[in-house]
């Protein structure tokens, strides 16, 4: 049975109170600014130097994919030195300048918090109790005892608790938008600290494997010594017997001082990758020490994937992204100044003279109102604004844009490092085998007494530089394959960016 609009007068339930709530969620849906569409930029099919891996070895490491979260970011277990996992466990946990980064994003999740609070109304209170005594002064220089009007002048009480209670309605999207910019700096904030992590994470394996370069070096140069000296001791005792001249004794102590001054200097250029070691994990360098170990081994066969899955895997290029978002929302923010703002307000409470009776309904008291403010005329304030931000938004464009072609560069050049350092390890070590060789022959010639000492001396020589030069590839390449981890991402996605629940999460707690 249908109901009359009379009798749903009748019963006091009357439908002009429900238009103005209605028309203000209707108006509240509209939202001024651009909608974000992250740009499209030029990606190549695949990468110009197509790594192979060497003697079809298997390959090793995969970037971390979203679903796996039991190994996903802990790209150095490739390497398979437990003293470099221990150093970047500490990294993790106690570098400073991962700290700061964490403390940043959590400030980015309390802006959200403090953005979304806009869009509830403000309740405030201001109770009080007070006693006074007006001045005689105030009732024409009368006592206090005589009266005016039939009233003396006396002392009175006055107890108040007032409720104050304002909202604005957000009809033009500007706390919406300022919401959405604030949670894309959160996600920005929290790439950054991904790109922060990273790049400690790198920097400790590239200063481990250049102290392991100088243990490598240590230990050439140790038997070199040793070598020099067994050479020293031939040549004095052929010279005492008149068999080489005072001139090949010269050569081999002149030869073996230089590779002791070598030998020392090492040891200055290993503390100070230690040292450096040491503030990457957030420990004083005068209470960390490493112990000497050479390097040993190849490193680990990195496949790259194509170049348009790194968009989604560098960190960086997710801030520059996030902070595109960030930008195109403020200009929304910058946008609603245009349009006319609206105040509701309402207050209400309990007033009176008496305690017995301040909490009575007699003694209750309520206003409600509305204000609506518009800018007539700002000197092209507002205009200059919303072109501020648009010039930023751009600015962000062509960061974003400059910091996918510096990935790609940075994986390019990574890898033809790595291409061309296998190269020449294959070269070196021939060379090396080579000179040990030629050593070996010059050595034995002259103990024979066919040739001059020399020819030892410059068969000594070439076979330090070569074994130098040797260690000096393999740690290269080492330090290539760190920086093109860290160049595709170190395993890390845009799938781990915080959404929007687990911001808000955070900043409630």
């Amino acid at each position: 049975m249908s109901t009359s609009a009379n009798e749903r007068k009748g019963r006091g339930v009357p439908t002009e109170r429900f238009a103005v709530p209605v028309l203000a969620l209707m108006i509240s849906s509209c939202s001024i600014g651009p909608k974000y569409v992250r740009p499209p930029v030029e990606t190549a099919p695949s990468y110009k130097e197509a790594p192979q891996p060497a003697n079809h070895e298997p390959q090793t490491w995969q970037p971390a994919a979203p679903s796996d979260a039991a190994s996903r970011g802990k790209w150095w277990l490739a390497f398979n030195d437990p003293q470099l996992d221990e150093l970047e466990e500490k990294a993790g946990a106690s570098n400073w300048q991962i700290v700061a980064a964490a403390d940043n994003l959590l400030a980015a999740r309390a802006l959200v918090h403090q953005a979304r609070s806009q869009d509830f109304p403000t309740l405030t209170t201001n109770p009080s109790a007070t006693r006074s005594l007006p001045s005689s002064g105030q009732f024409g220089g009368l006592e206090s005892s005589k009266s005016i009007s039939g009233l003396g002048v006396q002392t009175y009480n006055d107890f108040s608790l007032p409720f104050d209670a304002s909202w604005e309605p957000d009809f033009w999207g500007r706390i919406r938008n300022n919401v959405k910019a604030n949670f894309y700096g959160a996600q920005a904030s929290a790439a950054d600290l991904e790109n922060v992590r990273l790049t400690v994470e790198a920097e400790v394996a590239v200063d481990y494997y250049e102290l392991r370069a100088q243990d490598s070096l240590k230990q050439v140069l140790d038997s070199t010594v040793a070598a020099y000296q067994a050479s020293l001791e031939l040549t004095r005792a052929q010279y005492k017997v008149g068999l080489c001249s005072d001139e090949a004794e010269a050569q081999a102590e002149a030869q073996l001082e230089a590779a002791q001054a070598q030998d020392s200097d090492l040891e200055s250029l290993r503390d100070q990758y230690e040292h450096a070691i040491a503030a990457l994990i957030g420990q004083s360098p005068s209470t960390f020490s490493l112990r000497t170990n050479a390097l040993d081994g190849p490193p680990p066969e990195i496949p790259v994937g194509v170049p348009s899955e790194l968009l989604e895997r560098r960190p960086d290029i997710a801030f520059a992204e996030r902070s595109m978002a960030q930008a195109n929302a403020q200009i929304g923010v910058a946008k609603a100044a245009w349009f006319p703002s609206v105040l509701l307000s309402g207050e209400g409470g309990f007033g009176n003279s008496s305690v017995s009776n301040w909490l009575s309904w007699p003694s209750g008291f309520w206003a409600v109102g509305g204000a609506l403010s518009e800018t007539i005329f700002d000197a092209g304030l507002r205009r200059a604004t919303v072109q501020q931000y648009r010039a930023t938004y751009d600015e962000t464009v062509a960061n974003y844009r400059q910091t996918v072609l510096s990935a790609f560069q940075q994986v390019e050049d990574n890898l033809a490092s790595l291409r061309v350092l296998r190269q020449d390890l294959e070269r070196q070590n021939a060379a090396t085998e080579s000179a040990r060789r030629a050593f070996e022959e010059a050595t034995i010639r002259y103990k024979a007494g066919l040739d001059p000492y020399l020819n030892v001396v410059v068969a000594q020589t070439t076979l330090l530089n070569d074994q130098q030069i040797l260690v000096t590839f393999r740690a290269q390449r080492m330090i290539a394959t760190v920086q093109l981890i860290k160049a595709l991402g170190g395993g890390w996605s845009t799938a781990k960016l915080p959404t929007e629940k687990e911001i808000r999460a955070s900043a409630a707690n």
